[in-house]
């Protein structure tokens, strides 16, 4: 059975039995796109981030590495998948027309989505997404002379930054699964374990909860090694009385609301911990309270920095206070749509969803990371989704 004939069989049994949402909401999203294009004067869409074609129709694979094309066209939407990806093409989404090819064949793509896109007089495409291969939009635009190729990088992101209330439910229900994966890591962490058994601890309770295979896997770093940046365990065993560094992150429907949080071994920080954490908590009530509905992301940036200022110089920090989160797939959870940071200055709407990692760093020494996941409420401070308990011990 090749997989033309797997698709047509598939169709008739098991099509879209996985969707992750009601047709309504996969109707109004894409919906605003549409709208988006023809403000743009774009005839035709290229969506090729595996976030983004989620997002457009339910598509789910762990397999985000291949070549997958959602192309958004007048009066037909085509999902293009390689031919080891038909089964989830079929039965999570609701796409009328697949198109299929080759996974062996990495250049497979080129000839049906050209066939397909005769006659697009404006093709809008993301240059800025790993999902498009440069070969494919060379050979693209050699097939196409006729076709005008716009950048339209910044047409879904303004979309996708507003989660409607199907999303912020799968958000409410990972941030749950996520307090419980960092509970179990909290109850393993001992002098003597290993990183590796925390990290351990915490995944097998997010799964046994339900999360479903994670955009970033469980990150656990003790002692000198919670100083350096996206380190992660390594067999490492914990010592009495040194900082211990979780950030876990559960998915439920591809959406994720992750949280940091440092406990110390024996649960008695000195006073250059608990001063740092202080900080950190000084941070995030400074946040919190400026992100309001109508405010620059700049603006929150600015009071998180006078809130850090008296550790500034002692401490690396990122740069980013917070980032959005939503659907996504590995090999990471950041949303991408917007970084709350300085100089950012896009503007803070209701039901926007971020996370705060608020992470400092004392270089060779030690890092005190806590964070939640906040929503941009319609009044008053962001809400968080997650519930972390704001203690070192």
């Amino acid at each position: 059975m090749d997989y033309d004939t797997y698709r047509k069989v598939l169709r008739n049994t098991l099509a879209g039995v996985e969707a992750p949402f009601a047709e309504t909401e996969l109707d109004r999203r894409e919906e605003k796109v549409r709208q988006a294009m023809a403000h743009r004067g774009l005839d035709t869409l290229l969506v090729t981030a595996p976030a983004e074609i989620y997002y457009l129709t339910g598509y789910n694979t762990f397999e985000v590495s291949v070549h997958a094309c959602l192309v958004l066209g007048p009066g037909y939407t085509a999902l293009q998948v390689p031919s080891i990806e038909t089964g989830p093409a079929v039965v999570c989404t609701r796409v009328s027309d697949l198109m299929g090819y080759r996974w062996e064949d990495a250049g497979g793509p080129l000839q049906p989505l050209s066939v397909l896109l005769h006659g697009a007089a404006h093709i809008g495409y993301d240059p800025w997404q790993p999902g498009l291969r440069p070969g494919l939009l060379d050979g693209l635009r050699h097939a196409l002379p006729g076709s005008r190729f716009t950048d339209a990088s910044d047409l879904i992101p303004p979309i996708r930054r507003v989660k409607s209330a199907a999303e912020l439910e799968q958000l409410h229900r990972s941030a749950r699964v996520t307090g419980i994966g960092l509970a179990a890591a909290q109850e393993a962490v001992q002098a003597g374990a290993t990183d590796n058994e925390v990290a351990a601890a915490g995944a097998h309770a997010m799964l046994a909860e339900g999360s479903e295979f994670m955009s970033m896997q469980p990150i656990v770093t003790t002692g000198v090694r919670s100083s350096v940046i996206h380190t992660n365990h390594n067999g490492r065993r914990i010592a009495a009385g040194e900082p211990v560094f979780l950030e876990f992150g559960a998915n439920i429907r591809r959406y994720t609301a992750p949280m940091m949080r440092t406990v110390v071994c024996g649960g008695r920080p000195d006073s250059k911990m608990a001063r740092i954490h202080d900080h950190c908590r000084a941070m995030y009530d400074a946040l919190v309270d400026a992100m309001r509905p109508g405010r620059r992301f700049h603006e929150a940036a600015v009071a998180a920095e006078a809130a850090m200022a008296p550790v500034a110089d002692e401490a690396f920090f990122s740069g980013v206070f917070g980032y959005t989160v939503g659907a996504g797939f590995p090999p990471s959870w950041v949303e991408g749509t917007g970084f709350v940071a300085r100089g950012e200055e896009t503007l803070l709407r209701e039901n926007m969803v971020f996370h705060l990692p608020l992470c400092l760093r004392l270089p060779g020494q030690w890092g005190i990371g806590m964070s939640e996941t906040v929503r941009v409420s319609a009044q008053g401070p962001a809400e968080p989704l997650t519930a972390n308990t704001w203690r070192l011990t």
